[in-house]
């Protein structure tokens, strides 16, 4: 069974980090996350980033459902949750803290 290319790259990161596919999750979603709050040059409460970071998850997962469908026959929707929840929940967490003022309180 020969894996897609985005399989492969995927595998590549895992291989050259050293770290699980869980935590490149993670990382990537911070990444946008904080991408995003510096191109929409807004608070990380609004919603603009968390929409940036779900658009991406979303966007992986759809390629991982065409590779399963391709090679397993069926779609582990349940993995692809998984992942969706593991990419977006710091961000959410940040962006609440934020929105609370718990955390980066608005200058003057």
């Amino acid at each position: 069974m020969a894996i897609s290319t985005v399989q492969a790259i995927k595998l590549a990161i895992v291989s050259v980090t050293g770290l699980s596919k869980d935590a490149l999750h993670i990382y990537v979603g911070l990444m946008v996350f904080f991408a995003a709050m510096r191109i929409f040059r807004r608070q990380g409460h609004r919603f603009m980033p968390l929409l940036a970071v779900f658009i991406v998850a979303c966007c992986g997962e759809v390629l991982d459902m065409r590779d399963d469908l391709h090679s397993l026959g069926y779609w582990r929707w349940d993995a692809s949750l998984h992942d969706v929840i593991n990419t977006l929940f710091w961000p959410f967490v940040i962006a609440l803290l934020m929105r609370k003022g718990w955390l980066f309180k608005p200058q003057p």
